[in-house]
């Protein structure tokens, strides 16, 4: 089992999860096993009551963990998907050394940080090695953070426990250019390593960030000053795509270089890179094309929709039209005000989310969409939102609602599956479990989203707790809004679709999950298609 770990210093935010998935994606491509994983240094066990205004949002496994975004990077780079044990939190760590301890295994011993965490840590790592020839290990954070001092330090210590030639250490780091002076500043690169080193860590990759390339004259002193051989400085500038990384990291060899220490010979005959290359020459030929918009709560973070975001751009490079994106936050919408944010528009998604902030706002963007043959997407909360909008202004329902935002409600469209066993069985007991990772749905023939799947049985990811009230379900479709998918083992309502719009689909699980800028998602290709279709009717 090999190991390569990727950490960063300077400042966050410098991709470090988009160069683990690049890489990864080289070495898959060589014909080696490889999986990735994140270390995140904070105490939460997942990011799953993390706000998406502060941490992004949070991407869920086929097999139903709530983890950091990085795995989704992670996932649309690389062939295989990720389990719950690719991600890691010192949360989930502390919280399993402790049960260790008050159950007496450690038989009496003084629990530490050294041995026990950072072994603990160690053990998961390798525990993910078992089945792949190469670990991507990213450490969240920045060198020097006090919380990721145990994940550093079990990394260190790695390479005594598998040996030298096992482990390989890159090291992601800013040069900033510096307009008054008109030159790049490698100081802070300089002094990341040396905090590196400080603490027994000495990178064989660095990779550096900058606005543009870095000369030769540039890397030989980045590398004079970190004892870093010049060939391993590498430059990574700005680009206008992400996905132009694999090959930016393969004209530098990194993927060979991490071979070569490692020992290990291609698999595959040759790097076959073509299909990330037809894919940047499709996004650079692109044509004008439609405008989108994201109707959600988190307006202010461009990553709490990263998934939804770059599905949408996957489909866009499909159809080979630019889409414009925008996110609009949902408590600026109102009555008077969604025609004035939506006219514009040829297309809008109605994201998911928790919480009653912004959804009288979201319920008029649908009602404006429906009203207006706007193509029209509702994900997760967007889907529940539709029933209720549907069932207030078409079926004449004003008091519809879901319990989640009015317990009292006496036309609960969308509850709770433990409220609705509650009444039909008049017990007083409350709760419910939150549906969480892949699950199979059986489509409708003859519906539109079965000719958009081109399949009967789909699996898709779901992260909820609400579900559409199957008591409805007569007057529903009596209306015009067919149950058009529904889950194979409980029958609750996945997909829904009104039969007298261009298209309005809306579906309970998070399709966004299972997109690949290799493989986009077949429904938003079809909704960046019939939103093409609205932009050039009004071109």
């Amino acid at each position: 089992m090999c190991y390569v770990f990727i950490t960063g210093g300077v400042v966050s935010s410098l991709g470090k999860g988009i160069i683990s998935g690049s890489l990864g994606a080289l070495l898959e491509a060589r014909g080696y096993r490889v999986s990735c994983m994140k270390l995140d240094p904070y105490i939460n066990v997942d990011p799953g009551t993390m706000s998406p205004q502060e941490h992004g949002e949070v991407y869920v496994t086929e097999d139903g963990a709530e983890t950091d975004l990085d795995l989704g990077h992670y996932e649309r780079f690389m062939k295989h998907n990720l389990r719950r044990e690719n991600s890691i939190t010192s949360g989930q760590v502390y919280a399993e050394v402790i049960e260790k301890e008050r159950r007496g295994d450690y038989l009496g011993a003084t629990v530490q940080v050294i041995p026990h965490i950072t072994d603990s840590i160690q053990d998961k790592i390798e525990e993910v090695g078992k089945n792949t020839d190469i670990v991507l290990v990213e450490v969240g954070g920045t060198v020097g953070d006090i919380e990721s001092l145990p994940f550093l330090e079990a990394i260190r210590q790695m390479r005594m426990r598998v040996g030298y030639e096992s482990v390989i250490y890159l090291h992601l780091t800013l040069l900033p250019f510096i307009k008054s002076a008109g030159e790049m500043n490698t100081k802070p690169t300089q002094h990341s390593v040396k905090e590196m080193r400080s603490i027994g860590i000495q990178p064989d990759i660095l990779i550096c960030r900058a606005e543009r390339e870095l000369t030769s004259k540039e890397r030989e002193k980045i590398g004079l000053f970190t004892n870093v051989a010049s060939d391993s400085v590498i430059s990574v500038p700005d680009v206008d795509s992400i996905y132009k990384i694999p090959l930016v990291l393969a004209e530098q060899s990194v993927d060979q270089q991490v071979q070569k220490h490692f020992g290990l010979q291609n698999k595959a005959s040759e790097l076959d890179l073509s299909a990330w290359k037809n894919l940047i020459e499709k996004e650079r030929s692109m044509q004008a094309g439609p405008s989108i918009a994201i109707i959600g709560k988190y307006a202010k973070s461009k990553d709490a929709y990263k998934s939804l975001i770059e599905a949408v751009k996957h489909a866009s490079i499909a159809l080979g039209r630019k889409v414009g994106i925008q996110v609009i936050d949902a408590e600026t919408l109102s009555d008077t005000r969604a025609e004035e944010f939506l006219s514009p528009l040829d297309g809008i998604i109605i994201a998911g989310g928790f919480g009653n902030r912004g959804t009288e706002g979201k319920i008029q963007a649908i009602k404006w969409a429906r009203e207006n043959n706007l193509p029209c997407l509702g994900i997760c909360l967007g889907m529940q939102l539709a029933i209720v909008e549907f069932f207030r202004h078409v079926i004449k329902l004003p008091d519809a609602n879901s319990t989640e935002f009015n317990k009292a409600t006496e036309n609960p469209v969308v509850c709770l599956i433990e409220e609705l066993k509650t009444r039909q069985s008049n017990k007083h007991h409350m709760g419910g479990t939150m549906r969480l990772g892949s699950g199979n749905d059986t489509l409708l023939e003859g519906s539109k989203v079965h000719s958009i799947y081109k399949e009967s049985i789909i699996s898709e990811r779901h992260r909820h707790r609400y579900e559409v009230n199957p008591d409805y379900l007569e007057k529903l479709e009596a209306a015009g809004c067919i149950v058009s998918g529904r889950s194979e083992q409980e029958g609750y309502i996945d997909v829904i679709e009104l039969t007298d719009h261009p298209w309005f689909i809306g579906c309970q699980y998070h399709p966004e999950f299972n997109s690949k800028p290799l493989s986009p998602h077949p429904l938003f290709i079809s909704f960046v298609d019939h939103a093409n279709t609205h932009y050039n009717r009004n071109t």
